[in-house]
């Protein structure tokens, strides 16, 4: 039987609990698991059984976790990790080698223009920043070390949409997995892998949780790439020393990219989500569609009141019928363009940290995504390790604000933001 969405989002990955009932997912909160007997530790070690090791691969309540957020995304399998941050290594980290580099869209959070221009050069792998609506310049971009194609579905900061069946046809020719970063649209708005994605990337911290308690990171399988097609993937198609020649791509099939996650990834990068984020993560997921409505609703009626504001210049959001990209929203992302988008004010810099003073109800937080209506300085704060020119081509211009709005009553947000862009010299 076929369930949606709002059934999915509540009972999928979660059991009743077989030793007690208990209709919750427990937080399984311990570090190890008691093995049958000898012969099954081995078979466990040696990926051949299923089961539970120690708390830095698996957990029964990151599991049910994993579960979920691979349903709701229609993957195969996923990879639950410590943060957005994490999930962007792992997904790469099978992937690549030094010498290797990686395409990705100019407009991306600003960590993540740092992570891959600065940080990944460590490892020898290098990012090839392109305007994702240039296809060709996609396409010239990509050469024989090209190892994958990154994107954001909904991107922050400016609720930029991408065009992500034109991408992946891009990838898919050149014989390289798509990965996405659905965070700021979650599953409920866009499901990237029926665009065509290898792989889906989540930082759950933000709506998947949706109360900005906990930290975590997911990434989500399609498992339909085939690794073992060229040479190019050699961690996935050919032997793997540290499990006696096992081949993850022949062995686990659709699930080769997961099982990799846990077995090398979480084993060696260690970069574990513990039970107790899982678990609100869980709760924050079963009322997602409910919130992702409320954030819609109330983003296109304060948005669409901002750009009549005298003292704004312009208003990003891609719900708007004046946004260039408005007409990618029925059919990328068709129950909404999301709760997140950039306001440049005429009265530029100084005018923005004014606003950002002055504002009551908007918490001045460096995060997005929460029930809670938040707004952050881009240019000083997320993106200021950026270059006046990278942060205009990411949407983070001296003269913008990001703001993420939240569940909150839509008249009392216009409100507060009437009374700050007055202080702001409006």
């Amino acid at each position: 039987m076929t369930h949606g969405f709002d059934t999915l989002q509540i009972h999928g990955g979660a059991r009743p609990d077989p030793a007690t009932g208990a209709r919750q997912t427990p937080i399984y909160q311990t570090t190890a698991y008691v093995f049958r007997d000898a012969d099954h530790a081995a078979a466990l070690f040696n990926l051949q059984e299923v089961g539970y090791i120690y708390s830095r691969l698996t957990n029964p309540t990151v599991a049910a976790l994993q579960e979920r957020v691979a349903t709701l995304e229609g993957g195969a399998g996923a990879v639950c990790c410590s943060s957005g941050h994490a999930a962007q290594i792992m997904a790469l980290f099978p992937l690549m080698a030094p010498g290797r580099n990686v395409v990705v869209s100019t407009r991306l959070y600003g960590g993540t223009i740092t992570q891959f221009s600065q940080t990944f050069k460590r490892f020898g792998w290098s990012a090839r920043f392109v305007d994702f609506d240039d296809t060709a310049a996609v396409e010239a971009a990509i050469d024989e070390d090209t190892r994958a194609v990154f994107c954001e579905s909904i991107a922050n900061p400016g609720g930029y949409i991408t065009d992500l069946d034109a991408i992946a046809a891009i990838a898919d020719k050149a014989g390289l997995p798509l990965i996405v970063d659905n965070t700021s649209a979650t599953p409920y708005l866009c499901r990237p892998i029926e665009h065509g994605a290898t792989l889906v990337v989540h930082s759950l911290t933000k709506y998947m949780t949706g109360n900005g308690t906990v930290t975590g990171g997911a990434i989500v399988d399609s498992g339909k790439f085939d690794w073992s097609a060229s040479d190019k993937f050699p961690s996935l198609s050919e032997p793997e020393p540290a499990y006696h020649g096992l081949k993850f791509h022949e062995t686990f099939g659709p699930l080769a990219f997961t099982f990799h996650g846990i077995a090398i990834g979480l084993r060696d990068l260690g970069m574990t989500l513990n039970p107790q984020a899982a678990h609100y993560t869980m709760l924050g997921i079963e009322t997602l569609s409910l919130r992702m409505q409320k954030h819609v609703e109330n983003a296109t009626r304060v948005a669409s009141w901002l750009e009549t504001h005298p003292a704004v210049e312009s208003v990003t959001y891609a719900g708007l019928p004046s946004s260039p990209w408005h007409d990618r929203v029925a059919k990328i992302c068709p129950k909404g363009a999301g709760g997140l988008f950039t306001v440049a004010l005429k009265g530029g810099y100084e005018a923005c940290m004014t606003l950002v003073d002055s504002l009551e109800i908007f918490s001045h937080v460096a995060n997005l995504g929460d029930t809670r209506s938040l707004v952050i300085h881009s240019a000083s704060t997320t993106h200021r390790q950026l270059t006046e020119e990278q942060q205009v081509a990411a949407g983070a211009a001296p003269n913008v604000v990001r703001i993420s709005i939240g569940t909150e009553d839509a008249e009392d947000l216009i409100a507060d933001l009437d009374q700050a862009l007055t202080k702001a010299g409006g």
